[in-house]
């Protein structure tokens, strides 16, 4: 490891996979930085993580998965940061390959899961259409954008923490964010094992909050390139409207007004979207060098 290293590991009564895991990673990386947060868990993982001799972060209640993540990336010391799910589903023998990657030029390097590696059809359906939107906005290929699994320069990961979420979209906000600031992100194929316990994920409660993150996907890199085809949207249907009524009718009616007037101010709140989203990534960076 030519950098200090720190690996976090965000973690929430998985201490059944973390007796086996840590002990792996501290056989692997004896010198690096080992940081679990116990996110308000109720097992013993404070006992397990004093086996291991890692550190242990701990929340008095549950913050969420974003909100450890940002604890432990300032908490670490490491100059290259290690992020990993604690459930047993990542391998640390991929760790490797990540930084391999990372220290050939990159800023941030993700382990994109396989098909198989999806918990379950809905999930897999959910993840290629974040992928494929994020593709689409960004125009390169995202292979997997909610991995938990990646290394990062915490540099550059620090200068984002106050986007983060406290949830489980905070793999999605930063991945968008470093999009959008120019920093080079690649993607190495990995696969993920089955969780160990049960997952902390419902997707019929957090139906509503995964489609906000695609919303979210558009507004972190682009604003324009979500809110221009609603207003193409809206504008196509006033033109329609108002032909069908003239046509029938000869007259300017009321609801074509309104969905031209709709069009409008949906392109306008995208163009002052676009503008604040400019200007914050540029104050950002001003902040930083400063």
């Amino acid at each position: 490891m030519p950098e200090s290293l720190s690996i976090i590991l965000p973690a929430k009564n998985e201490a059944d996979s973390l007796l086996h895991l840590l002990p792996e990673l501290r056989r692997r990386y004896p010198v690096a930085e080992i940081i679990v947060i116990d996110d308000g868990s109720s097992d013993n993982t404070a006992e397990i993580c004093a086996q291991s001799e890692v550190k242990c972060v701990r929340h008095a209640h549950s913050l969420g998965n974003g909100a450890a993540i940002k604890h432990g990336a300032r908490f670490a010391s490491g100059k290259v940061l290690v992020f990993m799910d604690a459930d047993g589903q990542h391998d640390p023998a991929d760790i490797d390959r990540l930084l391999e990657h990372l220290h050939s030029g990159f800023d941030m390097v993700v382990g994109a899961r396989d098909a198989a590696s999806q918990a379950s059809l809905a999930r897999r359906i959910a993840n290629g259409v974040y992928n494929r939107l994020a593709s689409w906005i960004v125009r390169r290929p995202v292979q997997d954008l909610t991995s938990g699994f990646r290394v990062v320069r915490a540099k550059k990961f620090r200068r984002f923490l106050y986007l983060l979420p406290n949830g489980f979209s905070y793999p999605t906000t930063i991945t968008m964010s470093f999009f959008r600031a120019g920093y080079l992100v690649d993607y190495i194929p990995i696969r993920a094992a089955r969780r160990q316990g049960k997952s902390h994920i419902n997707l019929l409660h957090d139906g509503l909050r995964f489609l906000l993150i695609i919303f979210k996907v558009g507004t972190l890199y682009s604003p324009l390139k979500i809110f221009v085809p609603i207003s193409v949207f809206f504008f196509l249907m006033s033109i329609s409207y108002y032909s069908y009524t003239y046509l029938t009718t000869a007259r300017f009616t009321n609801m074509g007004l309104l969905l031209f007037t709709s069009s409008v101010l949906i392109f306008l709140i995208g163009l002052v979207s676009e503008q604040i989203t400019t200007l914050m990534y540029q104050n950002q960076h001003v902040d930083n060098e400063n």
